[in-house]
């Protein structure tokens, strides 16, 4: 039997990297999963990937209407037992280039989408169940050029820190899972050298693997974490601790 055998998952940004491989995981260990992504083929094309026990819901985490017909969807299926909020983006811009437009557009997704999309889950949520929030180790290290997207990720570890409170009458477990540089689309497509610069600061020294992100997700999806909320849980080759 697998470790979520039983459960009802939902991933947001779940089309590739970090979402994707967790979609993966946690259908081949037993739970039926909801992932969500912007644009349909993609989609179309995750959920042949993952196989059986899986459905796909286009939309965007940053329009509320999206995230209610995520949930509609969900809510003729059944209740959420897993709340995976991984959609997220990060654009690189020095703090001379910053306009409002890279603002709203880090913010919309990173801050406003993860609130709204835990939120608006909470009336499908089973006591007992867990959140998991994606965050970064941008939040705690300065990283030239990426000041933003690390702000909203700061922001998103206050909101578990709020919540865990806000949720303990019913059992909810809230924690943020942080990756340093992972080898997903977004990263592939950031500038060469600033990746190779951001490698350099890992005591690993490599990147890591999606796959190794979403083990650590199942960590926290499972029983096997059911004495641990509230956290920051990194995965990212010591980057933070040093």
């Amino acid at each position: 039997m697998g470790k979520l055998e039983g459960k009802v998952a939902v991933i947001t940004g779940g089309t590739a990297g970090i979402g994707l491989a967790a979609a993966k995981l946690f259908a081949a260990e037993g739970a039926y999963v909801f992932i969500t992504g912007r644009r349909q083929k993609e989609l179309d094309d995750a959920v042949k990937e993952i196989g059986d026990n899986v459905a796909g819901v286009q939309g965007d985490v940053a329009n509320l209407a999206d995230l209610d017909h995520l949930y509609e969807t969900v809510a003729a299926n059944g209740r959420i037992d897993i709340l995976f909020a991984n959609a997220g983006l990060g654009e690189f811009a020095r703090l001379e280039d910053v306009t409002e437009e890279h603002f709203d557009k880090i913010f919309g997704i990173n801050v406003k989408g993860a609130l709204f999309t835990v939120q608006k889950a909470l009336p499908l949520l089973n006591d007992g169940g867990s959140i998991i929030l994606t965050g970064s180790v941008a939040s705690v290290k300065g990283t030239p050029a990426f000041t933003v997207y690390g702000a909203s990720k700061a922001a998103i570890r206050n909101f578990v820190r709020g919540w865990t409170v806000e949720l303990k009458d019913r059992r909810i477990r809230s924690n943020v899972l942080s990756p340093g540089p992972i080898a997903t689309p977004q990263s592939v497509a950031a500038p060469r050298e600033t990746m190779q610069r951001l490698v350099s600061t890992i005591p690993m020294g490599r990147m890591g693997e999606p796959g190794e992100v979403a083990k650590a997700a199942l960590f926290l999806a499972s029983d096997d974490s059911s004495f641990v909320t509230g956290i920051e849980l990194f995965v990212d080759g010591g980057r933070a601790q040093i």
